[in-house]
């Protein structure tokens, strides 16, 4: 009998993998990956061709390397020898006893130098030992003086001290160098040796690495003067490294002034020294630091002091300008506002929502003004008769007034509005404004000033955190009309996407509005006047006397002593750098600062690049809307960064800003830090009004608001504007209701009692004009 339990295994079957899900999904298999990229299929080389690539990128880096260290010479080829340009070298001290004199005597005695007097000003030094020629700028230890001499440097000597921290001086001097833009940095410490015992001193060496570290982190040594080794370490270092330097700043031509003076066979100032950064141009604008903006009437060649002899003509003229010079003036088609000012139209019956008056045509037709409502009436009566019944609900008070009323009308609620605005910027003011402004002496005020300032004080603080929680929230006082205390305010369906017409802003735009430098193609215009700033022109390192026209002789002929104690300097303009125009900057809020919350249209000191302004910036959000309007900003909020709007001169590039607030004694604190943007003529700053309204009947979608408005006009002048509430709702304003401003309106769903409904306000905020700051 045959078994029948035995069998072979089936070969033809294969069973199934599971499936596994771990690392299936996109996400999981890039992180799995952690970066490493496949290499594509069929992409396989032969040996002779990996070693071929190989051979190419080994080439590649090397001309690269080599190319580098082309350009590298060429641009250290301005020092080389004795004659070449000297190393301009900034001495700051931080500390209240540090002294620039002390430190430079050391170095000097290092070099085996004799000692001399270095008071405020610019000093050349011959290190033969190096072959090098070393300038050093001692500004006072003020703001303005530190920075304008830090413009100039190629190395900024940061002097600390061994026994004293920094002061407070000191510090705002590092933050301020450090948005500036700074070259080179090295770190001098002094009074090292009087630290006891010696064992201290590596310590206290290691403590100012770490503090100086904070603001520089390339930093890896200090230098101690009183040491003759380190003392020598530090000279060589200036003399034998390559400067950093600045990318706004070398992006310009620019020369520290070794002389400026008159000269009278020519009737016209002249500016000694040796041309810096990119090529100097006669056809451009030159700005005199701390002088003004001029024009260049010639460049004369100066001669080599080793070289200079009697047979050597002196006065070789190297450029000169062209038919292509640019011009001072500003866009000389003003228009005349006082004679096109354009008054509102006159038939208007509603507020401006988007690009139309909503309402208007029936008004232009003839059609009655209020709209046909439906009458409760008793049964079987005529109309005859109806002409008699008094409807208490219908209203009698919108009387149509002539011309003349309505422009008295408009003006009176301009000045009030102006009045109001002065108030307030007089309030503001105020707030920081302690006694007389004139002396520096402190005087205690009385208890009753005391308490005033420490109440507007308060007040505006108040306001400022009113104005984050609840932005731009605007109640009506039951005697006021909103028409007219809004006639300026429009409605927008989408603040991002809805167009803004701009014909109705033409009576309120600034008289010089029309007359200022338009550029339609901010970064196609940037690239344009970078690329024709590298041709051409004085070539970098040739020392040359620069005549310049119109300069005040008063200006040019300064007091120059033995040691050249001003330090001033000429710094070359691109192409429309000197026209007023629309300019945007960016500014954050310094952490710093714990002074009274800064508002839109305050005092304020602004430094772009090599020029300051006192200004009133408008405050918006940044960021990119299709129609281009922006929120306004009532204040300048902590840890957000806004953008500032006014009218000033325009620049090219990402130049550093710096923002300060002055104060009645003259010092200047820091309250933001930017940089340049753009200019933008068609940006819209919209402030913004939100009427709210409270809802006192809630039939399922239809809603009786309350306490928006006070009467049956300003109900149908803004009946077209569409509600919206803090929950999300939307609707429209369906019928007015009484004479008190109750009024019907639909929402897309029912709503809940304790909501807020809001209306959306925006009117369109103008920039002021800026003007110089000398400090």
């Amino acid at each position: 009998m045959v078994s029948g339990g035995h069998h072979h295994r089936s070969a033809t079957r294969s069973g199934h993998k599971a499936f596994k899900s771990r690392h299936a999904t996109k996400g999981q298999l890039a992180k799995q990956s952690k970066g490493k990229i496949e290499k594509t299929k069929g992409g396989r080389q032969s040996p002779a061709q990996a070693l071929k690539s190989k051979l190419d990128r080994r080439n590649q880096a090397r001309q690269k390397q080599i190319q580098k260290a082309i350009e590298r010479a060429k641009e250290d080829r301005i020092f080389d020898g004795r004659n070449g340009a000297p190393r301009i070298v900034a001495v700051v001290p931080l500390c209240a006893d540090t002294y620039s004199e002390t430190v430079l005597n050391h170095l000097n005695a290092a070099l085996d130098l004799e000692t001399q007097k270095y008071p405020s000003g610019v000093h050349t030094v011959t290190v033969d030992r190096f072959k090098q020629k070393i300038q050093y700028v001692i500004p006072e230890r003020r703001l303005l003086p530190v920075l304008d001499a830090c413009k100039y440097a190629d190395f900024i000597f940061f002097i600390l001290s061994a026994t004293q921290e920094v002061d407070d001086i000191g510090e705002s001097l590092l933050r301020a160098i450090e948005w500036q833009g700074v070259s080179t940095v090295f770190s001098l410490v002094q009074n090292l040796n009087s630290v006891e015992p010696a064992k201290r001193r590596p310590d206290v060496k290691k403590s100012l690495l770490s503090y100086i570290n904070h603001f520089f982190a390339e930093q890896d040594k200090i230098y101690a003067v009183d040491s003759p080794t380190e003392a020598l370490n530090a000279i060589r270092s200036v003399c034998s490294q390559h400067p950093k330097g600045i990318l706004w700043r070398d992006a310009r031509s620019y020369m520290l002034a070794s002389e400026i003076s008159w000269d009278e066979s020519e009737g016209k100032a002249y500016v000694t020294g040796t041309v810096r950064g990119k090529a100097l141009k006669a056809d451009r604008l030159v700005q005199l630091q701390d002088g003004g903006i001029y024009q260049v009437d010639k460049v004369v060649s100066l001669p080599n002091e080793l070289n200079r002899g009697d047979s050597m003509d002196t006065s070789a003229v190297i450029d000169a300008p062209t038919q292509d010079q640019d011009v001072l003036e500003q866009v000389t088609d003003e228009v005349s506002m006082e004679e096109e000012v354009m008054s509102l139209p006159d038939t208007r019956r509603g507020v401006l929502l988007d690009d139309h008056h909503y309402f208007d045509d029936d008004e232009i037709d003839g059609i009655e003004p209020e709209p046909v409502r439906r009458r409760k009436l008793p049964p079987g009566t005529s109309a005859t008769q109806a002409k008699w019944i008094v409807d208490s609900d219908t209203d009698d008070s919108d009387t149509e007034e002539t011309d003349e009323a309505e422009e008295l009308m408009e003006a009176e609620l301009e000045a009030e509005e102006d009045d109001r605005m002065d108030a307030e910027e007089d309030m503001d003011d105020a707030t920081t404004t302690f006694g007389t402004t004139k002396s520096e002496m402190f005087l205690d005020l009385s208890p009753e000033e005391e308490a005033k300032a420490i109440t507007e004080f308060r007040q505006r603080k108040k306001d400022a955190e009113d104005d984050l929680e609840f932005p731009d929230e605007f109640e009506l006082r039951p005697e006021e009309t909103a028409r007219e205390r809004l006639h300026r305010y429009r409605g927008l369906k989408d603040f991002r996407t809805s167009p803004w017409e701009t014909s109705e802003d033409v009576p309120f735009q600034p008289k010089k509005w029309d007359s200022l430098a338009r550029i339609d193609n901010y970064k196609a215009t940037k690239l344009k006047v970078q690329r024709e700033a590298l041709v051409g022109g004085v070539p970098t390192g040739s020392k040359v006397k620069v005549y310049l026209r119109d300069v005040p002789k008063q200006l040019a002929a300064g007091q120059y002593d033995e040691y050249n104690t001003r330090i001033t300097g000429l710094f070359g303009l691109l192409r429309h750098e000197h026209k007023k125009a629309v300019v945007n900057y960016s500014i954050t809020l310094s952490s710093d600062y714990e002074g009274p919350p800064i508002k839109s249209k305050d005092t304020l000191v602004l430094q772009c690049g090599s020029r300051r302004w006192k200004v009133q910036p408008l405050f918006s959000q940044g960021g990119a809307t299709k129609n281009n309007v922006h929120k306004y900003e009532k204040f300048l909020q902590p840890g957000r960064a806004s953008v500032a709007t006014l009218i000033g001169e325009v620049a090219f590039g990402n130049v550093p800003v710096l923002w300060w607030k002055q104060h009645p004694n003259g010092n200047l604190e820091l309250v933001g830090t930017g940089s340049f943007l753009n200019t933008d003529h068609e940006r819209v700053i919209a402030k913004r009004r939100i009427i709210t309204g409270h809802p006192y009947k809630i039939h399922k979608k239809v809603v009786t608001v309350r306490y928006m408005f006070f009467n049956a006009e300003d109900v149908s002048w803004f009946k077209a504007l569409p509600l919206h509430t803090k929950r999300g709702r939307s609707g429209f304003i369906k019928e007015s209701l009484g004479t008190h401003g109750y009024f019907k309106a639909t929402f897309d769903a029912k709503i809940n009692p304790q909501d807020t409904i809001c209306v959306y306000l925006y009117k369109r905020c103008f920039p002021y004009e800026s003007e110089e700051f000398h400090g």
